[in-house]
């Protein structure tokens, strides 16, 4: 009994799922020599796995020994973390490279490893759990290039369709009125847009934020990264804090006190957004280089550590102010000079430090080359 291949795989599309994490699956409308066909779902990275183990097989083929006789496609490798962008523009290239897979060589094409990669699992036709609170999204793109076909006309596009279980009236004009039992399909989903409702009432302390009321549904426009959230209510939009929303839908219609009483206030906003009580209002005022150097020499001056006229050259001024301050008991005294001895304006040269204390604030590897220095 002669046994099956693949004689044709096409790609549909890519499927995003929820469940048990956010990943990518590809779907492969597979088609046998026995003329039955099956849809199948692939990750990139287990195709990629797929591919390195066929390069292993087929050495000679790809190109192992001699660059000149490979004949199995590059597939390239995948990245760390994929997106939706970097799956949609991935699938001229994993179409390409299942259709040149097929065009093999039989020793290749027909081989175990392919059949495997292309054969009908249990999850191709049960698919796994979805996420409870999001649906898997399809994304169907066009065959027109696979099937050689000139026309500009695109593949069917799969859309979720959802019923309405609640009335709602549209708050503005970018909103539309249904009703209970009303079947709609969504043509895009955005984080933002998303329907929240009110836990406590807050009064505005800007000209940009919003007074709401406990209960009130509004809209989220942006979620800003310091608590503070825009939202539309009706034809008014303005800044609301975050932590007094909570999304509708979800399981909890209201959050429970404690978590309101946890803080009565909102954060404080960002100095990026107007507000005249931010604590980073008031900046440090920055001055140029220049006016810093004057001031400081003008500083000194005043305090008798800035010279007002050059210092004439002698032999003393040879040495360094460290041995001019150990020689200081020495030295004649001048009538600037102070009670204790002291030259004015001189620099006050801190005790050394015991080594006591040295050896306590030193590192560790410090103390254990002093202890081998000792011990030697």
């Amino acid at each position: 009994m002669e046994e099956i291949y693949v004689r044709h795989v096409e790609l549909l599309g890519f499927e995003k799922r929820f469940f048990p994490s956010q990943h990518y699956v590809y779907m492969l409308m597979v088609k046998w020599n026995d003329l039955s066909e099956k849809l199948i779902y692939r990750g990139y990275p287990e195709i990629y796995t797929f591919h390195k183990s066929l390069k292993e097989m087929f050495p000679i083929e790809a190109g192992d020994i001699n660059k000149k006789d490979r004949i199995i496609p590059e597939l390239p490798a995948p990245k760390w973390l994929d997106n939706q962008k970097s799956t949609e523009t991935r699938q001229s290239t994993l179409a390409e490279y299942c259709s040149s897979l097929i065009n093999l060589p039989p020793k290749i094409s027909r081989s175990q490893l392919v059949r495997s990669l292309f054969k009908v699992r249990p999850e191709d036709e049960n698919p796994p759990a979805q996420h409870p609170l999001k649906r898997n999204e399809t994304f169907v793109v066009s065959n027109d290039k696979t099937r050689d076909n000139t026309s500009e006309i695109s593949g069917p596009i799969i859309l979720e369709s959802y019923r309405v279980i609640a009335d709602y009236s549209h708050t503005s004009k970018y909103e539309i009125t249904l009703y209970i039992g009303d079947l709609v399909e969504i043509v895009e989903k955005s984080p933002n847009g998303e329907l929240y409702i009110t836990t406590k009432a807050y009064k505005a302390a800007q000209d940009d934020e919003l007074t709401l009321e406990t209960g009130e549904t509004i809209e989220v426009i942006h979620k800003l990264l310091d608590g503070w959230w825009v939202v539309r209510k009706g034809e008014e939009t303005g800044h609301f804090p975050s932590m007094f929303l909570y999304r509708t839908g979800e399981k909890k219609e209201m959050v429970s006190e404690e978590l309101v009483m946890r803080r009565q206030t909102p954060p404080p906003r960002r100095s990026t957004i107007r507000n005249a009580q931010s604590i980073h209002s008031k900046g440090r005022q920055r001055i140029s280089q220049d006016t810093y150097r004057r001031n400081s020499r003008r500083f000194l001056q005043q305090k008798g550590g800035w010279p007002n006229q050059p210092r004439k050259t002698s032999k003393a001024s040879t040495q360094s102010p460290l041995q001019d301050w150990n020689n200081r008991d020495n030295m004649p005294k001048t009538a600037g000079s102070s009670p204790g001895g002291e030259l004015k304006g001189a620099p006050i040269i801190p005790p050394r430090p015991s080594p006591e204390l040295i050896m306590e604030r030193c590192t560790e590897n410090t103390r254990k080359k002093v202890s081998v220095r000792k011990s030697s």
